[in-house]
C-alpha cells in the first residue's frame, strides 16, 4: 500500500559511555572502542510525499543548515534507488549540535529508514547500511537500534544488552569542531585495546562503566572550551561522576537505574546552569523506536 506521509519519526541521541582511541589507520582515521547507547533525548521528524521528484526540508523550531545530513540522506536514497519520488521532511529539532550526541546521525539514519517505507522502496537493512556508512561513521548504529559495542572507526557494531539507567546530560553553549579535537597535540591514540568479552562483568551485563575507562577526546576538549570542564565538574559534585561523550561538549552523569515505570533519579540536573546551556535527565532506551522498519 503506497502511503502519503509518515508522521511522528523519533530519532534519538546516544551516549557514549567510554571511548578509546585505540590507534590511527594510514588515511588518518582514528581507530575507536566504546559503547553507544541510546537515550530518550529525540528529535520528532515528519515526511510527506511529492509526485514531482523534489526534496524541501522545513525547520519546525531551531534552524538547521542549508544541507543538512537529513537531505544529504534523502538524495543518496533518492540516487540509489531510481525513485522518482520526493519528499517534504519537517524537523522539530531538540538534540542539541555540537553535543557529541549523534543527533545529525541519528536525523539521518531516521530518514533513510521513513523514506524507505514512504517510497515503498522496500530495502532490507543491509543497504540502509551501507548509505548509511557514507554519510557517517555513527549512521549505521542508529540504523542497526540496538545499544553496541563499538570498534573501527565506528562501523564495527556488536549488539548488548543494557538494562534502563537515568543519565543525567548537560550540554554547554560551546561547540566544538571535530577536526580541533583530533589534530590535538593532547590527544592520545594508543590506549590499550580490549575485548568485549575482556571487559568487566558490571560493564558486559549493566552497561554501567562503573570506573571503568574515559574519553580520551575530553582532554583536549576541555582545552579549547573550558564549559566542558565546567560541565564535568558540576556532574560529578552532584552525582559523583562525570564524563563527556563523543567529541562533546555535553558530558552525562550515572543518575540511577530506572526501576519501574513511574521510577524517578533520586537527585536533579542543578536548575541554575549558566545561561544558553541545555538539560534533561534522559532514560536510555534498550532499542531503537524505528527497530524493525527495514528487514534483516
Amino acid at each position: 500500500m503506497s502511503l502519503s506521509s509518515i508522521w511522528d519519526v523519533l530519532a534519538p541521541a546516544k551516549l557514549n559511555l567510554f571511548l578509546h582511541v585505540v590507534g590511527r589507520r594510514a588515511d588518518g582515521y582514528h581507530l575507536l572502542q566504546s559503547v553507544f547507547i541510546l537515550i530518550d533525548w529525540a528529535d520528532m521528524l515528519h515526511f510527506e510525499a511529492r509526485s514531482d521528484g523534489k526534496l524541501y526540508r522545513h525547520d519546525l523550531s531551531a534552524v538547521l543548515p542549508q544541507d543538512d545530513l537529513c537531505l544529504r540522506a534523502a538524495r543518496l536514497l533518492q540516487s540509489e534507488s531510481g525513485t522518482s519520488a520526493g519528499a517534504d521532511l519537517s524537523i522539530d529539532k531538540q538534540v542539541p549540535w555540537g553535543a557529541g550526541m549523534g543527533g545529525g546521525s541519528s536525523d539521518a539514519a531516521s530518514t533513510l529508514l521513513a523514506l524507505n517505507r514512504l517510497w515503498n522502496l522496500n530495502w532490507p537493512l543491509s543497504r540502509l547500511l551501507a548509505l548509511g556508512l557514507k554519510l557517517g561513521a555513527d549512521v549505521p548504529f542508529f540504523l542497526g537500534g540496538r545499544n553496541a559495542w563499538v570498534e573501527g572507526i565506528g562501523e564495527q557494531l556488536t549488539p548488548i544488552d543494557v538494562p534502563p539507567h537515568w543519565f543525567a546530560v548537560v550540554k554547554p553553549v560551546a561547540n566544538i569542531a571535530t577536526q580541533a579535537i583530533f589534530t590535538s597535540p593532547l590527544l592520545v591514540f594508543d590506549t590499550d585495546a580490549a575485548t568485549l568479552a575482556g571487559l568487566p562483568a558490571d560493564v558486559r551485563v549493566d552497561g554501567l562503566l562503573k570506573g571503568y575507562g574515559r574519553n580520551d577526546l575530553q582532554p583536549p576538549a576541555e582545552a579549547h572550551s573550558d564549559e566542558v570542564a565546567q560541565a564535568a565538574k558540576l556532574l560529578e559534585a552532584r552525582f559523583g561522576n562525570s564524563r563527556m561523550t563523543g567529541s562533546g561538549s555535553a558530558v552525562f552523569a550515572r543518575a540511577g537505574k530506572v526501576e519501574g515505570a513511574d521510577s524517578l533519579p533520586t537527585a536533579t540536573i542543578p536548575t541554575d546552569l549558566p545561561a544558553g546551556w541545555a538539560s534533561k535527565m534522559c532514560r536510555s532506551l534498550e532499542h531503537h523506536p524505528l527497530v524493525g522498519w527495514a528487514a534483516d
